[in-house]
């Protein structure tokens, strides 16, 4: 199992570059080029729309293909369209890229997860929350990483890096390959008292894959909202400099890095429900303290706070939401990550129009809102899947 944690983990590390490498990137490369920042935007929709493919596409890859096969196979295509985004070829060819470097990528996340939650049973809060930490790890390293070869006007070695590091971990794979994924997934007992489980798949059961869907697109919405627009709300409430604001961000991604360290054990003992709810209320109120007070310390201290709460949300969430529909991992776990790509790609649209309407101070009333939104979504999923339980344990006649 460690072997697989390790191998997951360098995955994870090389998606989180990736998903970052355009926008780290994207000043000097629209000026490379000679477009606008419209057309830096729809190269970042192209490679999110072939990432949503992927991840819709993963269950029929998983049932059809051999899981060797799929990771190499997913690994070889993020090598190479990272490759051919270092040569910088015509700006038509990198549209065409994107979405094959989106496919690999997105691919990738859903297709390591599944067979991490399937493999690891009871422990699957810990063992998502370790790779998860890898990602953070690749999303906080890549801004640095991007920054850097800017100064020393060799940006475009940012997506070489992300591409070699592709190589190095379909090598690794090889290698290394965990026998575990050899052998079939033996399906653990729901946790948290949930019975085994008609009533579970059923009525009950799919409302709450609804509320998890929809609590995953919020998540991934609000993170990446208020990443993207965390900096520009700094600079015009508090009058920072452009790289001071930038900070937050680091501290952020820092706090999320050292959360996802303790997630895991801190949602076994408690619980995955009560974990979930317990950091949503409080990511709540931080949000909602935000907006009371927008002062530069206070706005840096509770993103550190709002990092250390959010840190495990993602890989918990997904190992409550895949014990409440035993048996469909592979599903599961690609609706949850593609409905978490569609959040991620529609709410900072939002928040972007929000703020130019309404300017900063709305625009952090709006992130408490969010996070309002999100909290009631799981406290549904919590109240509808404890039903479930009763309803499995007493039958009506």
């Amino acid at each position: 199992m460690s072997r697989l944690i390790f191998l997951a983990s360098v995955t994870y590390f090389v998606v989180g570059l990736g998903q970052l490498a355009i926008g780290a990137v994207m000043e000097p490369m629209v000026h490379a080029y000679g477009v606008q920042y419209g057309d830096g935007g729809q190269l970042v929709m192209h490679q999110f729309l072939g990432g949503l493919l992927g991840i819709f596409s993963t269950p029929w890859l998983i049932k059809r293909l051999n899981k060797k096969l799929i990771i190499l196979l997913l690994l070889g295509i993020a090598a190479a369209a990272e490759m051919v985004y270092t040569m910088l070829p015509p700006w038509g060819v990198m549209l065409v890229i994107a979405p094959i470097a989106g496919f690999g990528l997105g691919t990738l996340e859903a297709v390591i997860g599944s067979l991490v939650i399937g493999a690891s049973g009871k422990k699957a809060n810990t063992a998502m929350s370790r790779v998860e930490i890898f990602f953070g790890v690749g999303a906080l390293i890549m801004p640095f990483a991007g920054a850097a070869l800017i100064e020393f006007s060799y940006w475009k070695a940012a997506f070489g890096f992300v591409g070699l590091l592709a190589v190095i971990a379909l090598v690794l794979w090889i290698i290394y390959w965990p026998t575990i994924l050899d052998s079939p997934v033996e399906e653990e007992a729901p946790a948290e008292g949930v019975t085994v489980n008609r009533p579970l798949n059923g009525r009950y059961g799919i409302v709450v894959l609804i509320a998890c869907a929809l609590f995953f697109a919020i998540y991934v919405g609000l993170e990446m909202s208020f990443v993207h627009y965390l900096p520009s709300l700094l600079v015009l409430s508090n009058n920072l400099t452009e790289s001071s604001a930038t900070l937050a961000i680091s501290l952020f991604w820092g706090a999320m890095v050292i959360g996802r360290m303790a997630a895991g054990q801190i949602a076994d003992r408690w619980g995955g429900g009560a974990y979930l709810l317990v950091t949503c209320i409080i990511t709540a109120v931080l949000f909602s303290l935000m907006s009371l007070r927008s002062g530069t310390l206070d706005t840096f201290v509770l993103t550190t706070i709002a990092g250390l709460m959010m840190s495990g949300m993602f890989a918990i969430a997904l190992v409550f939401a895949n014990r409440a529909m035993p048996g469909m991992t592979e599903k599961t776990t690609s609706l949850l990550i593609g409905f978490g790509a569609i959040g991620g790609a529609l709410l900072p649209k939002l928040a972007g129009w929000f703020m130019d309407e309404y300017g900063p101070d709305s625009t952090r009333w709006l992130f408490a809102g969010i996070a309002l939104v999100m909290l009631l979504l799981i406290a549904c999923a919590i109240l509808l899947q404890r039903q479930s339980a009763r309803t499995a344990a007493f039958p009506s006649k």
